[in-house]
């Protein structure tokens, strides 16, 4: 291999067409699932691009460079992993075929190479910058109109416009991530979820995404199908002494960050204690160890007197209890859960209202929490601890947990991450209500996209932001004949943005050709009927239109969020201006027994 490798942009396309011809085949109504293997013989099957470009052992820098930008977009919107690829490829070709079309008077192939990503560069920083300043004002005007907006404060089984609308968003979400088989039985669950958490609004939705891991059990060995919310809190941990009195409600708890034992003395601390005995009364060794374990078992049952005085019986701990004191939470008919997370124990902080203790001297009653029931749970094999917090407020959040069914770890973990990617892609999509009180408080211009709006899938998107890209650039070739530039960059974004409802109706180029006809002669202000389109809810009737199942009609007639897409646009152009601005590679030897200098980077440095 080269040690120094010049880049040309015909090298940064091959290497962007190599993913992409991985991820076709999991893209659109047509598309499946990829079997990984790996050495150890274990298998991955998944339909997630995110999943499957990052488990590609990728060697070329730019390949890894591209799936770093696509894991950085998908952590934030949690979805458009595939569609992010394909518009980069998509992207890159509208550049190449528009760079090689310059006039260039070398003739020899490298300088004509250089030249022609040198203006690759040129356009990729033009589209940039035209769609910084005014792909927000285009996708308002020509877009939203023909949106539906998804009211986040009726959210409820009683709403059910709202309601039946965020189904068809989470059909769509879950049909092109997990398949069609259970994208209705996720929806359902995801949209309960919700509702018993009250998540209407970004902040409550990012609550809800930044303690997931301590919201969901896993359990192997049982269908999809099970899979079901439990009101309350799953512990993932069983008690550590027998559970005989947690019968009785209400339940009172308390929280110990630290070790309830007496921490024991080192050889120094002994030493210093011998030391000083003998120069005071003269007392020997021995009997100074007999008086600090004296003390220490005097503090336990001081402990537990003070607990029995606020009525306590279930002691929860993010660490391991010593036998001493285990012993005396039997004899005081405690039950004691030992080892919880930190992320379990926060979250449980966090609804009971209590504050951990991390003084045993000093047990208040702002210590002690209030508990509905406090039981054991068996989930599959495993058997936890389940709690319940008692309701305040009618409008109050109801807290519940998501128990994953699945046939192996794989699947549960697929069905996990797709979960928490949905609310990813919630929380994205309401994100501009919170962002435009942000900045108006603070006198920035708020956001003009609204919040929560959704256009029907099948290539709408695409096909409304096409046709306005076309008809801005036309308007500015008029009022300003002189700057070429815009309508070059119009055209060429507007042509890449076709590359997806292309490979959405690969099998029926007439079915590309009608939907995109009549989402474009569609009124903007009638936007209920883009929604009851003859290619989304005629389709089983019009079989030419479609060419598969009626699995693929539900993926076609659900919703996607406009925000997800706006944001999705954006990246995928920082992410070709940065792998255009890619000159060489310096392929380095791995030297173990000497370290590379390291240089060190400014804040002002990141981008």
């Amino acid at each position: 291999m080269q040690r120094v490798q010049c880049l040309h942009l015909k090298h940064v396309l091959q290497t962007v067409c190599a993913l992409e011809a991985v991820v076709l085949r999991t893209f659109g109504p047509e598309g499946g699932q990829v079997l990984f293997t790996r050495d150890t013989g274990q298998v991955m099957l998944s339909r997630s691009g995110t999943q499957i470009l990052t488990a590609l052992r990728l060697e070329h820098p730019l390949a890894r460079m591209v799936v770093e930008c696509i894991w950085k977009h998908t952590r934030k919107t949690g979805d458009g992993s595939k569609s992010f690829i394909l518009l980069v490829a998509s992207l890159l070709r509208t550049i190449h075929s528009a760079a090689s079309k310059e006039p260039i008077v070398s003739c020899n192939s490298n300088s004509r190479a250089a030249a022609e990503s040198t203006t690759a560069r040129h356009l990729a920083d033009k589209m940039l910058g035209f769609t910084t300043e005014k792909l927000e004002d285009l996708i308002t005007v020509a877009l939203a109109p023909y949106g539906v907006r998804l009211l986040v404060n009726n959210l409820s089984a009683n709403a059910l416009t709202d309601y039946d609308n965020l189904q068809k968003l989470l059909v769509s979400f879950f049909c092109t991530r997990l398949g069609c088989t259970h994208c209705d039985l996720m929806s359902e669950l995801i949209c309960k979820l919700l509702i018993s958490w009250k998540c209407f609004t970004f902040s409550s939705l990012r609550f809800l995404n930044d303690n997931f891991p301590a919201l969901h059990t896993a359990v192997l060995g049982f269908p999809v199908s099970c899979s079901r919310l439990i009101a309350g809190q799953v512990i993932h941990r069983d008690f550590a002494t027998p559970h005989r009195n947690i019968h009785q409600h209400p339940v009172k708890a308390v929280v110990f960050t630290i070790s309830l034992q007496p921490k024991l003395l080192n050889a120094e601390d002994v030493l210093e204690l011998e030391t000083r005995m003998m120069e005071d009364h003269g007392d020997r060794p021995d009997r100074s160890i007999l008086h600090f374990s004296a003390w220490a078992e005097s503090s336990l049952e001081c402990i537990f007197a003070s607990l029995q005085t606020f009525e306590v019986s279930v002691l929860l701990s993010s660490v391991k209890q010593s036998d001493a004191a285990l012993a005396l939470a039997t004899q005081a008919e405690m039950c004691v859960v030992e080892c919880v997370s930190e992320d379990e124990l926060a979250l449980f902080i966090h609804l009971s209202g209590a504050s951990p203790v991390s003084d045993c001297r000093g047990i208040q009653p702002e210590h002690v929490a209030s508990l509905t029931f406090c039981q054991p749970i068996l989930l599959g094999a495993h058997r936890y601890v389940h709690v319940d917090f008692p309701d305040s407020k009618e409008d109050m959040a109801k807290p519940s947990t998501v128990v994953i069914c699945g046939l192996g770890e794989g699947q549960t973990n697929q069905y996990a991450r797709a979960i928490e990617d949905v609310i990813r892609m919630l929380r994205t999509t309401w994100e501009p209500l919170d962002a435009t009180t942000i900045s108006v408080q603070s006198g920035k211009s708020p956001s003009s996209i609204l919040p929560g709006c959704v256009l029907p899938t099948g290539g709408t998107f695409e096909f409304l932001l096409h046709h306005a890209l076309l008809q801005y650039g036309k308007t500015q070739e008029i009022s300003n004949p002189t700057d070429t530039d815009v309508p070059l960059v119009c055209q060429l974004l507007a042509d890449a943005l076709l590359c997806l409802p292309r490979h959405i109706y690969s099998d029926n180029l007439r079915c590309f050709l009608q939907v995109q006809t009549r989402v474009c002669s569609f009124d903007p202000y009638e936007p209920d009927r883009l929604l009851c389109m003859p290619e989304f809810s005629q389709a089983q009737e019009e079989p030419c239109m479609y060419s598969s199942s009626s699995n693929n009609l539900k993926m076609l007639s659900g919703l996607e969020s406009v925000s997800c897409k706006y944001h999705l646009i954006m990246a995928v152009l920082q992410c070709v201006k940065s792998l255009l601005r890619v000159d060489t590679v310096l392929h380095v030897s791995s030297d173990f027994n000497s370290k590379p200098a390291r240089p060190t980077y400014s804040s002002d440095d990141e981008d």
